[in-house]
């Protein structure tokens, strides 16, 4: 084998356009992380320090918890069917609106699980008792998020169903916020359910917003570039001096490039950047053929 499972990993991470399969690996990695605590014997600490809790006064301590709940999952059957989930629905706004509203959706949606969730158990008379105990993990919320908002999106999106066949997105939709309305009245994840219906608002409302021109959760990805950049070497200059006072004009500098056959790579940084905001199929042919030749060099 060349490169090994570290190599496969990166190169599925640095695809681009790659949002449901980044988020996904992110799941993975941190549910192997937990399985080892367990074989180690620390397994009891994981829902206390990764865990969301319910009582703010307790979250004020544990601030990092609003983010690691979310990729903490309890089983293999829940890290399963979150995923599998997010992968069907995720895939279809990566490729209709973009890789980064796939960030968006599913943060924002999380995020917003957990406020329903915090308030449900400190408003809510039937979780009294367990309100300064009780904490969540997993994607659920954000995974919600991502199927509503691709049912607002593309309503009519057709997908098969195993004994049933094909099935419009938004009667599914409409199924998996009736099954949490309904799971709100047990007792042993109804605080979770409350979090699903957070999450599925938050997705209704992300993109019936930025079908009105407003991208809420942009702040979002913005905020993974600047982070990220931070990581990035800084490119490195190389002046050299020569004799004489002549310079290449700009004809001789485009002929030079068209002779060469290559394209500069401020123009691929712009394919790539289109993808990532609007999806491969915005590409035009000349697009697509150049990010081609370039993947080849």
């Amino acid at each position: 084998m060349n490169g090994g499972i570290l190599e496969d990993f990166k190169n599925a991470w640095n695809k681009p356009n790659n949002a449901v399969a980044q988020i996904i690996l992110i799941n993975v990695i941190v549910f192997v992380f937990t399985g080892l605590m367990l074989i180690l014997g620390l397994g009891d600490q994981v829902r206390p320090w990764l865990g969301l809790p319910s009582n703010p006064s307790t979250l004020l301590l544990k601030p990092w918890t609003l983010l690691t709940h979310i990729f903490v999952h309890d089983g293999f059957m829940h890290i399963l069917f979150n995923m599998l989930w997010f992968y069907w629905f995720g895939r279809i706004i990566q490729d209709f609106i973009g890789s980064d509203k796939v960030i968006g959706i599913f943060s924002m949606g999380a995020l917003f699980g957990a406020l329903v969730y915090i308030l449900a158990y400190n408003a809510i008379p039937k979780f009294e008792n367990a309100s300064h105990i009780a904490t969540m993990v997993g994607a659920s919320a954000g995974v919600t998020a991502v199927v509503i908002g691709a049912a607002v999106h593309s309503p009519n999106y057709t997908i098969l169903l195993m004994f049933i066949g094909p099935v419009k997105i938004k009667y599914i939709a409409l199924v998996s916020v009736f099954l949490s309305l309904i799971g709100t009245r047990g007792n042993v994840n109804a605080g979770g359910e409350f979090a699903h219906l957070g999450g599925a608002m938050m997705g209704w409302f992300y993109i019936t917003q930025l079908k009105q021109g407003n991208n809420i959760g942009g702040w979002i990805t913005a905020s993974i570039q600047f982070i990220k950049s931070m990581f990035k070497p800084q490119t490195k200059i190389k002046v050299t001096h020569r004799s004489g006072n002549r310079r290449p004009t700009k004809k001789a500098t485009s002929s030079k490039q068209s002779e060469s056959g290559s394209t500069p790579q401020s123009e691929i940084d712009a394919i790539l950047d289109k993808i990532s905001d609007k999806g491969y199929e915005s590409l035009t042919k000349d697009e697509k053929q150049k990010l081609f030749n370039a993947s080849k060099k």
